[in-house]
Order: structure tokens, then sequence, then C-alpha cells
């Protein structure tokens, strides 16, 4: 209750008059906090052993501030009565300190100012800007660094929420002392007009109210007002060097009142605030009966906590922190490939106190993207982001946004996947699903059984949140393959066949350009789950040629089976689109990219086969494979890859010849065309 209470008293201060007696006691009591607060932060072995600091900060400023407003009080009514009316503490700095000259007071209290604005708090208030600005610019590499040593195994979970805590905590105080130097100051500035106030306001009481000359007026008036200065002015340059000293050199889970009585229980701060109380005390000018008693309590709590079991003693950190102004490598880098952005409103789903449900369908769907691309994904990262809406998330590839939507924490997704009956009934927020672009509804959990019985698709938000990152990866599948994933599948075939991988790498593809060459097959549509037949491949076209293109068409034409499995079942005809021969020829004989040798068609030719094959495919109700010349099959497969992802675009080299086609239409004539099952020989162009 302490802390309560004291807060209570700083109101009572400000606005109810108080005996001079009360006011001297305050007085001591705020010095005796600024000595406390000083010692605490000269012995902290780093910031976050006071991380109370900016609460106690601000609270020591309030109790001064409204010690000036009692104190003015006090002066204004009282002042003519003599400098004993204002309270021994400001008639002894009035009349001791600067030897009851008012005008040596004035100075005196301009070079504290000074010395406190200028030198103490300015610096203290870079230091702690700069600070922040790198922690805060580290603590991305912090993260990534505690994640990193989790998936190795270093450390344990409890570990690395632990770390994880510390490293919030730290970048809190820094951003807290960034704002707490402002109080500092604000105070200093606060002193300088109270003065004034207190100068012009008693010269004018004194010479109307109460009749006295202008000297008279002066030498009361000034001199408690220059004594009330100087005895709120002291402790605040304690505290402008105890910020100075915490900012040069926050994971608690208590409150706020059990961090500031935990980190005051080290009795090496209550010695010195003993000692010095004593050492005031004994100056004769100095009223004993109010410091003796101060130094004789304070010594009281020394030996009481000096006195105390070891085991209760508050705990001291032993580990060695990176000092604030070292910036290494994994400060500023992050090596995580997929990152998937929460705003603050989603938390929830990442908390294992609730299952965690997102963390559960991710690791899902990084499953089964390792298994259909045949390699393993680096772990994901899920993290919050101040920077996104509370109920909005995002999917980052290598630092770059690629997908991003929202969702509603504790609702259902009810999604319409075409068997939604008419009429339905059911209400809630209408959205559009962000994997499929379906239209949905955010309903409330208690309606899923009336939606599941309407037809609707339910889903929670986690799922949908998996989900979109899963068809989002697959569309760029090939940017997850990296040169350490190559390693690691090389390294496991070459168990098996090592005579394979030894024919391909390192001679004559390097590891880079293994990667390459992987990274395009995937894009093409070639998954990793078998990677034998495709080294097989490699390796005999590798006899013949090494140019990049001509490897990626040879595996292809090889894997003719696999492409066509993607879309048509064993023993099924493949529903096949040509297109006409003046427009293949057309696009055959069109430009030319200079770089790559690839073919480019014209925007408004791109754009009616992509139309014509998406109106295909839907009034079809299966995906389509376009067939086209060997040169053309990589231009088109870019253009369509996007715009229409259901066709699959094949050359005729990579036609089975056992496969039955059939065509359900020719691209270039304005209608689509019957035609009969033909073989892949009749699909030639004559000569």
């Amino acid at each position: 209750m302490a802390l309560p209470a004291g807060i209570f008293a700083v109101f009572v201060l400000m606005v109810l008059p108080i005996p001079t007696v009360m006011l001297d006691i305050f007085f001591v009591l705020n010095i005796s906090i600024a000595v406390a607060v000083l010692m605490v932060a000269l012995n902290a072995r780093q910031p976050l052993d006071f991380s109370a600091f900016p609460s106690v900060l601000l609270f020591a400023t309030l109790l001064r501030l409204a010690l000036n407003v009692a104190s003015t009080r006090i002066v204004l009514v009282n002042g003519h009565q003599g400098g004993a009316a204002a309270g021994e503490i400001i008639d002894a700095f009035g009349q001791f300190l600067v030897g009851g000259n008012f005008a040596v007071g004035l100075f005196v209290f301009a070079i504290l100012l000074i010395i406190n604005m200028i030198v103490i708090t300015k610096g203290a208030g870079r230091v702690s800007e700069v600070s922040a600005r790198f922690v805060l610019d580290a603590l991305p590499g912090k993260q990534m660094a505690i994640d990193a040593d989790i998936a190795a195994g270093l450390i344990t979970a409890d570990e690395a929420r632990e770390r994880r805590t510390h490293v919030a905590v730290e970048a809190d105080f820094y951003g807290s002392m960034d704002g707490a130097s402002k109080f500092v100051k604000g105070d200093a500035i606060a002193a300088l007009l109270i003065l004034g106030v207190n100068v012009i306001a008693g010269l004018a009481l004194g010479m109307i109210s109460h009749g006295l000359s202008a000297g008279e007026a002066a030498e009361q008036y000034i001199t408690l007002a220059v004594g009330d200065a100087l005895v709120a002015q002291v402790p605040a340059l304690l505290l402008s060097i105890a910020a100075a000293a915490i900012v040069t050199r926050v994971s608690d889970k208590r409150d706020l009142a059990g961090q500031i009585g935990g980190q005051f229980a080290d009795p090496r701060g209550w010695l010195p605030v003993a000692l010095m109380l004593l050492a005031i005390g004994l100056v004769p000018a100095m009223p004993q009966m109010i410091f003796l008693p101060a130094a004789g309590i304070a010594g009281s709590i020394w030996w009481f906590l000096r006195s105390r079991p070891k085991e209760e003693a508050a705990p001291q950190p032993t580990d060695a922190e990176t000092p604030p102004d070292q910036i290494t490598v994994s400060d500023v880098s992050d090596a995580t490939l997929v990152t998937i952005e929460l705003g603050f409103g989603l938390v929830g789903l990442v908390d294992k106190a609730k299952d965690a449900p997102l963390l559960t369908r991710i690791t899902g769907i990084r499953k089964q993207l390792s298994r259909e691309l045949g390699f393993v994904l680096p772990q994901f990262r899920i993290k919050d982001s101040l920077d996104l809406g509370a109920q909005d998330y995002a999917i980052a590839l290598g630092g770059v946004s690629i997908a991003k939507g929202s969702v509603r924490p504790g609702k259902m997704l009810a999604i319409d996947a075409g068997d939604v009956r008419t009429g339905h009934g059911l209400s809630g927020e209408a959205t559009i699903d962000p994997s499929f672009e379906c239209p949905a509804l955010w309903i409330d959990t208690a309606d899923r059984d009336h939606a599941v019985a309407e037809g609707f698709l339910t889903v929670d938000p986690g799922t949908v949140i998996a989900t979109h990152a899963n068809q989002t990866l697959l569309a760029r599948c090939a940017d997850l393959l990296g040169p350490v994933e190559v390693r690691e599948l090389l390294d496991d075939l070459k168990e098996r066949s090592p005579a394979l991988v030894e024919a391909i790498h390192p001679d004559p593809l390097s590891l880079a350009a293994l990667t390459r060459l992987f990274r395009a097959l995937i894009s093409e549509g070639v998954g990793l789950a078998h990677p034998q037949p495709i080294l097989t491949s490699l390796a005999i076209a590798l006899q013949q040629t090494q140019d990049f293109d001509v490897l990626i068409d040879t595996i292809r034409a090889d894997l003719g089976a696999r492409l066509v499995s993607r879309i048509c079942g064993p023993g099924e005809r493949l529903k096949v689109v040509t297109l006409e021969a003046g427009l293949e020829s057309a696009i055959l004989g069109g430009m030319v990219e200079p770089s790559s040798g690839q073919l480019l068609i014209e925007p408004e030719c791109g754009a009616m086969i992509a139309r014509r094959i998406s109106e295909m495919i839907e009034q079809e109700g299966t995906p389509l494979a376009l067939i086209v010349q060997p040169p053309a099959r990589r231009a088109l497969s870019s253009l369509l890859r996007q715009r229409a992802p259901r066709c699959l675009v094949l050359s005729i080299n990579e036609l089975p010849a056992s496969q039955a086609v059939e065509v359900v239409g020719q691209i270039g004539e304005p209608e689509a065309i019957e035609q009969p099952e033909l073989s892949p020989a009749e699909l030639e162009p004559a000569p």
C-alpha cells in the first residue's frame, strides 16, 4: 500500500494547506528518495537491474512539484512574518547556504539549473535516445538469434521464452528512459518558472497587502523563494545524475510496487543515505530534530536488510549482457526466410495456454510443403508487428511482404465453395476467402453447425492464415530453395546413389548452378520429392550440352508423365487446348528478349490467350493443358502461370506418346471446336 498512499499524499500536498512541520518532513523525505535512487542506480550492474527507474523518476518528480506548490502557498501566505514562518528547511537553505543574501542565492540557483539542464539532463537525454534507437534496431536480430538457437537445440523453450522476455523488456526500458529524460528537463524549467512566480508575487503581496517597503519585501520573500528553489533543485540534480548513470551502463514478473520494493531492498544503498542525512543533521544551522531521526531510520533499514537471511535477498543477475553501444551482425541481420507477422489482436493465436492453434497449423503446412517440394523448408518465424492493424496479418518472404489479410479472432469463417443453399439465412460479416477468393462470412462460433448444415465450409482464423500462407508460398515455391537445402538433398542422395551425385556435382555443375537449375524446375512444376529420376535425366543430358534452357527442356521431356499426372489421372484422357496455326506462327516469329533469347508475346495477344483459357477452364470445370511448339512453351508458361494457374503448358515433346488426349478448344478461332481423340503424333503441325 506504500505506493498508492504516496501518490495520494502527492495530491494532498498540491490541494490542501499543510503545517510547516509536515512540509519540512516531506522535504527531508524528498532528499532521502533522491539519494536512495542515486545509490540504487550506481549499484546496478546493468540497466535492467533498475527497470522501475522511469516510473520512480516520474513519482519523484511529481513529489517535488507537489512540494513546490505547497511551499509556494506557505511562502506567499506567511512570508511577511519572517523566514521561520515558511519552515525551518526553507529558512536554513535561504539563510545558511547563501548567507542570507538573496542575490547570491539567485546566482547559485541559476548555476545549479544550468548544470542540471545543459550538462546532465541534455547529455542523458541524448544517450537515452541513441540507446533506444540501437536497441530497437537490434530487436529483430536478437529475436532471430533466439529462434536460431532454439531451432538448433542450443536452448530449451523455457530459456527461449525467458530471453525473448528479456529482449522485450530491454526495448521497453530504453524507450521509457528516452521519454523519462523529458521529466527531468521539464522539472528544471518548472523550477525556474516557480521561482519567478514566487519572486514577483512575493514582492507584490509584501508591498500591497502587508505594507512592506520594496527592500523589506525583497529581503523576506525573495530569500524564502530562493531557499524554496534550492531545496527543490538539490534532489532534482541528484535524480539527473542517477538518470545519466543508469543510461550510460526490464524482465520481471512482479508488479511495479514489487519491482520498486525488491530493488530498494539492497542494503548497500541505505548506508550512504543514513550517513549523508547524519552529516547534514550535524551542521549547526540544520534542524537536527528532523535530520538525525531520519538518519537513524535509514540506518535501521540498512541494518535490517543487511541482517536478513541471504536466501531472502533480491536475486542478482549473473549473465553478462552485451554493452548497448556494441552492434554485431546478428543484431542487424535476419536470416529467417518466411515470416508471418501478426497484429497485436492476433497474438492469442500463438498463446500456448490456448493450445497455440496457429503454431500447429503452420507446422502442418511446413511439413506439407516440404513433402510436395522435396526438401525441408527452413523454420517459419511468427512475430507481432505494430505496423499492422489489430486483426491483420502479413506473410513475408526474405523480408518482403508477399501477402496480407485480415481475420476475426474468436469467430469462424464460413466459406461458400459453391454448395451453399439459396436463402440459407446465415448472417455475418461479408468478406472474401484470401486463399481461393470465394465469398465468405465471419460468423459466431455458435453458428458453426448452422453454417455446415447450409453447405458452408467453416474454418477457424488460424486455419485461414495457415492456408493463405500455404497457397502464397506454393506460388513462390522456387524462392524457398537455397544452396543449404540443395546441399542437404545431395548429401542424402549420396548415401544411396553416390555415383549419380558424382556424375553431376561438383563437376560439371557447381552448387550454385545446381541451385539455379532446381529452382527453375520447381517454378516449372517439377518438384524434388523424387530426385533420382531428375538427376538421372540431368546426368544424361549433361553428356550432350550444358546449356541451361536445353537442360530444363530435356528434363521436362523425360518427366512428361509426371507433369501430366498433375491434372490427369491414370487411364483418363487429357483435355488439351491448342493454338491456331496462324497465332502460333505469329508468336514464334515475334520479338525476342535480347538477354535471355525468350519470345515476347504482345500484351493484347497475351491477354486474349489468358482470357480464352480461363473461359475454357470455367466451362469444362477441370484443369486443361495447352500444347504448343517447344520454342513457345517457356513464354506461354510464364504468361499463364499467374493469369491461369490451372492451365498446364506443355510442349509437344513433353506429352507422353501413350497419353490419350481430347482437344476441347483452339485459341485463335472465334468458337471452340470439337475434335475426336488424337494421339500426340496427330497434334504435330503439317510441314
